[in-house]
């Protein structure tokens, strides 16, 4: 139905990553799951005020919160998507992780709510009564939750969506708490049991475990997380194809929302090039991510001494001596340079969050190594945290 729907509604609706494009499928899949939702809640109020059952009136509210989740989904899409203005200069991208974010609220909300009712119920019994209108109601919502679940994961994917990522988490935990509602109604139905009050109990623990999950997948990318591995893969790809970079480093991606990305990195070229035919090679590169990784690239060109014998021999020492220290260990920004009576080494050391050697000490170590085996020469040296 989605796809249909796209298809009449959304021009380019196979230009996934376009921001227009993505607005619009955000958008679609809002209306679809408030209507959807909406008439889940409305068949499942029915049926569990004809049937007495806690369970399916706390499954029909939570319905009702899924409703209200997508309406926010799809204003989080619609705000997303204005341009930026003087308050916003990097436009309002990170406002569809706030709307998957109160999304996520809004679910473990509903799950202590459900788990207080169960409760009541557990110390209450009630007989529930069998309706056969409850059981279709069930199985009916059941499928509409897999529908559900099944085109948010598929298009969050498409479009790199978290909100719509937790919109789908919701939906399959939704199908499994309305199973084990299904299930309650059966073995009350059949064996007299009454294990409604427990059944809704296990449906609010599973329902609060989608909540925190859901959570974590919108608070991480407004918190600042790493940049995907494939992504930093290709910005090494396209920096290094060219011939005149020796290499790079200090890589900085900053995502302020879907599309928007803007990342900074240090170049490595031979210090008796020729400026200006580097400054047009950055340019060239630049403009490459750009195009390639739709995002705002900007270089930092690093000059070093690649063709001078004693500074590369010592640049290996001193990196053989940073892998025994620990492997993730790396330099870059290599420079000696010749005083009266002495030599200072210029570097930075780029430092793992898994290394588990203390800066201090790590420093001190080289400076041990060095004053040991090359008597004359100073370390002037900055340690760089990087994942």
């Amino acid at each position: 139905m989605i796809n249909f729907i796209a298809k009449h509604w959304i021009s380019d609706y196979m230009e996934y990553q376009n921001r227009h494009v993505r607005q619009q499928y955000g958008i679609l899949c809002g209306i679809v799951g408030i209507f959807l939702n909406i008439f889940l809640f409305a068949g499942k109020l029915f049926v569990g005020w004809l049937s007495h059952s806690i369970a399916i009136m706390a499954d029909a509210f939570n319905n009702l919160s899924d409703a209200g989740s997508s309406l926010i989904l799809l204003f989080g899409f619609r705000l997303a998507g204005q341009k930026p203005d003087p308050e916003h200069p990097f436009g309002h991208g990170r406002l569809e992780y706030v709307a998957g974010l109160i999304v996520s609220m809004i679910i473990m909300v509903m799950a202590v709510e459900l788990m207080r009712s169960s409760g009541q119920k557990i110390l209450h019994p009630g007989e529930v009564l069998w309706h056969t209108g409850t059981l279709v109601m069930l199985v009916v919502s059941i499928l509409v939750k897999l529908y559900m679940f099944t085109y948010n994961r598929s298009y969050g994917k498409k479009i790199a969506s978290a909100a719509m990522g937790a919109t789908a988490l919701d939906s399959i935990s939704d199908a499994v708490a309305t199973f084990v509602v299904l299930i309650s109604t059966v073995v009350s139905h059949f064996t007299g049991l009454q294990i409604d009050g427990v059944c809704g109990m296990l449906v609010g623990i599973f329902i609060m475990y989608a909540g925190i999950s859901a959570a974590r997948d919108t608070i991480n990318p407004l918190l600042g997380q790493p940049a995907e591995e494939c992504f930093v893969e290709r910005v090494h790809e396209i920096v290094l194809s060219r011939k005149e970079i020796l290499g790079m480093h200090d890589l900085v991606v900053h995502n302020y929302g879907p599309g928007r990305t803007m990342l900074s990195l240090h170049a490595e070229v031979p210090v008796d090039g020729s400026l200006v035919e580097l400054h047009e090679v950055i340019d060239e590169v630049e403009h490459q991510i750009s195009d390639e990784l739709d995002c705002s690239a900007v270089i930092h060109i690093d000059p070093i001494w690649a063709k001078d014998e004693e500074t590369q021999k010592m640049k290996k020492e001193m990196e053989a001596d940073l892998k025994l220290m620990d492997p993730g260990l790396s330099l870059h920004d290599f420079r000696m340079v010749r005083c009266t009576g002495h030599i200072r080494l210029f570097f930075d050391i780029q430092e793992p969050y898994s290394c588990r050697i203390d800066e201090k000490e790590l420093i001190e170590r080289l400076q041990r190594h060095v004053k040991e085996n090359h008597p004359g020469v100073e370390l002037v040296i900055c340690v760089d945290r990087t994942a």
